[in-house]
């Protein structure tokens, strides 16, 4: 039997806001508006100290326009913008990842709504937080408005509440969008009201590559402008057999789409985000696994008419009045002793019951799977990361070894410092122990990347302050081991210097978690009244090592072009060192008496003064071919 816990997801909590709220009712008051007041635009509504955007279901997509209108394009091209709106949705992307893709023809009546950002501005001023709702390609609109908004107040540090509420909308993007938005916690910013039989919000899931399809959404469209939609019959002027035909279409792809999922292929599929409620004429259930959502997508979906499917996409107002009668289902379902036994079993025979299946039904069956594997699956990434969190407090006595050994070196008598009396340290007993703990400490943060881009943690883990901090101290206390070994080893003839040619990925992605928490945060601007503990780039000793080979490269050198560009690079690095000091960003070992960057700095003294002292027998040459 299943442990007793939420039936399902934090979705749940969600629907229980909504059908508390008026909200809801609100949002579909305000897309009806809008459907007859203002098509192919778009409402604005202060209520209270809410301010709502309402987008028009009534859109037309130019069937005429390229394939790349009508197909998925990629984030990146947005408008052609020289700076792209969107920007810290693909900095959110990893390297490996398939590109940020969206509805082209969506993506083009975005930026076709006309003084769109004056208005919601001034909507903004009014406000203390922001609900964006649509219905049908009005609703794709709004979720890309609201990602627009989310975007536009994460580059200006600014925070007010956004919302996004949808009825009956299109999917908009690729899985890659999908996660790219729950990594900057996004995903709980939106949620997707999706009727049973509604068949616009599953149409994308059959491809796109004939006008077929766009032509029929146009047809529907202009039905609903001319207001014909009181007649099932008339809403589209399509024979019989072709509206068969195309529905059969649809429905074979969603239920091929829906096992594409489950088998985690792919590529090149719509793919939801944030949370979806389903709802039907019996209540509603929410979800925000996007498998499941594909999934119940298919399932809900009967053997119905296309003229009933899309008349369903126009009775939101009567399953919103319904889904907050579902409270009341579940206290008597639940004070009834009807069901099964447990609160577990209980909950997923109201949550079928609500979705419109009945327990007894033949769909009951894999409905019931979908909603367990949702329940599993909401689940897993929050427990890999609780067993994350303790295999962390078990690797603290290697990284407290090394802090030990760090503290040992900088209080040494030979005045090495850490970095240098590990790079000499060879064979000794105690560098071998410290080598080990490195290893065992990269194993660790390996795995934790592997685990976060393998989907198999939450999607903001890479944005919680614990992680954050402790990949950050890592990445200062270990790296400067790692480029000791690397030059103890003389890696660098072989492959080149470690900036380039020797730097753990890993590194390169905490430096991006790092850089991300201080733009947010605007933390890095402290003044220090003593060393720092650790050096705060850690790959200072990286710079170190290829100065020290630019200074000896100098005194060999015969090129005055040659010359000119080493003293160039010297100069640079000797005033970052210089500030980096100044600032007191470094620990104490860079400064020790005997440390590489003390020897590089006395050395490049050394050469100076040898220079000034020829410079008065050569009163011709340029300074740039002796001194800098």
């Amino acid at each position: 039997m299943e442990a007793e816990a939420s039936p399902f997801e934090t979705s749940e909590m969600l629907s229980t806001f909504l059908a508390s709220t008026p909200l809801l009712s609100e949002a579909w008051r305000l897309c009806s508006l809008a459907n007859t007041t203002a098509p192919m635009s778009f409402v604005t509504e202060l209520i209270g100290d809410v301010g709502y955007v309402a987008f028009s279901g009534i859109q037309m997509v130019d069937v005429s326009e390229p394939a790349s209108c009508r197909e998925m394009v990629p984030l990146e091209s947005a408008g052609g913008l020289i700076e792209n709106p969107f920007h810290p949705l693909l900095s959110a992307r990893n390297e490996d990842e398939e590109p940020l893709m969206v509805h082209g023809g969506l993506l083009k009546l975005f930026f076709g709504c006309q003084n769109f950002r004056d208005q919601v501005l001034a909507v903004l001023q009014k406000s203390k937080s922001m609900v964006f709702t649509g219905h049908s390609l009005g609703g794709s609109i709004a979720s890309l408005y609201a990602l627009w908004l989310l975007c536009y107040l994460h580059s200006s540090s600014s925070s007010i509440p956004i919302f996004c509420i949808t009825f009956g909308s299109p999917l908009l993007g690729n899985e890659s969008f999908s996660r790219a938005i729950l990594r900057e916690r996004w995903g709980g910013n939106f949620c997707h009201v999706v009727s049973k039989h509604d068949i616009m919000p599953r149409l994308l899931f059959a491809p796109l590559l004939t006008h077929q399809l766009h032509l029929l959404l146009n047809h529907w469209h202009l039905a609903m402008a001319s207001q014909q939609i009181g007649n099932p019959a008339g809403v589209l002027q399509v024979p019989d057999e072709d509206k068969a035909r195309f529905l059969r279409f649809v429905l074979a792809y969603l239920e091929r789409s829906s096992q594409l999922a489950v088998e985690g292929e792919r590529r090149e599929m719509f793919w939801p985000f944030g949370s979806y409620l389903f709802c039907s004429k019996e209540g509603g259930i929410c979800l925000e696994n996007a498998v499941s959502v594909i999934k119940m997508m298919h399932l809900m979906v009967a053997t119905v008419s296309l003229d009933e499917c899309i008349m369903d996409h126009l009775n939101y107002g009567d399953y919103i009045g319904n889904f907050s009668s579902q409270f009341l289902k579940r206290r008597n379902f639940m004070q009834g002793g009807l069901g099964p036994c447990s609160s577990y079993e209980a909950g997923l025979a109201l949550a079928l019951q609500s979705s419109g299946i009945a327990w007894q039904e033949p769909a009951a069956t894999p409905a019931k799977e979908c909603l367990k594997m949702a329940r599993r699956s909401g689940q897993k990434p929050n427990l890999n990361g609780a067993n994350l969190a303790v295999s962390l407090s078990k690797i603290t006595p290697y990284r407290a070894e090394l802090e030990w050994y760090k503290a040992t070196c900088d209080e040494s008598d030979d005045q090495m410092g850490y970095y240098d009396s590990f790079k000499q340290s060879r064979s000794s007993k105690r560098g071998h122990r410290v080598n080990m703990n490195r290893h065992k400490l990269a194993s660790f943060w390996n795995k934790v990347i592997s685990m976060l881009e393998n989907n198999e943690l939450p999607y903001d883990f890479h944005k919680r302050a614990k992680w954050v901090n402790a990949s950050h101290f890592y990445k200062l206390l270990v790296e400067p081991l790692d480029i000791a070994e690397y030059y103890r080893w003389g890696t660098h003839k072989v492959k080149g210097h470690y900036l380039e040619h020797g730097r753990e990925r890993r590194y390169q992605i905490f430096d991006k978690w790092w850089n991300e928490k201080t733009v947010v945060n605007g933390e890095g601007n402290n003044k220090r009244s003593k060393f720092a503990s650790l050096t705060q780039d850690s790959c200072f000793w990286a710079r170190v090592e290829e100065a020290r080979e630019w200074l000896t490269s100098l005194r060999s050198e015969n090129d005055p072009r040659k010359k000119e560009l080493l003293w160039e690079n010297i100069n640079k690095f000797e005033r970052y060192a210089s500030n980096l000091v100044e600032r007191m960003e470094v620990s104490k070992d860079v400064v020790a008496k005997n440390s590489s960057y003390t020897l590089w700095v006395e050395d490049l003294r050394e050469l100076k003064s040898q220079v000034e002292q020829i410079r008065p027998q050569f009163p011709t040459f340029r300074d740039g071919e002796i001194f800098p």
